[in-house]
């Protein structure tokens, strides 16, 4: 993953944790839902390297796309993990 500017960090990660959270409901609010889209950047990055593709590479459509999908797979794993226990995210 090549390094990106705090600022593209931050708008990729809101555009794909807001898209995210339209696939799988949150209700982390804007803040929380960026968080996921950045953390979901780094995921998404991982994953699509071992599949043997680049991962995020800057503000582009193609790194929104990468943060988005590892987005939705942290809001599935959050909501399968939180609903095992009993809690809800709701």
């Amino acid at each position: 993953m090549e390094p990106m500017g705090l600022l593209a960090w931050i708008v990729v990660g809101l555009i794909a944790g807001w898209l995210a959270s339209k696939v799988i409901p949150s209700r982390f609010g804007i803040v929380g839902d960026t968080v996921i889209g950045m953390l979901g950047a780094l995921a998404g990055g991982f994953l699509f390297e071992e599949f043997g593709e680049s991962g995020t590479t800057g503000l582009n459509i193609w790194s929104i796309f990468v943060a988005f999908v590892g987005a939705v797979v942290l809001l599935f794993l959050i909501r399968a993990f939180s609903n095992s226990k009993g809690l809800s995210t709701r």
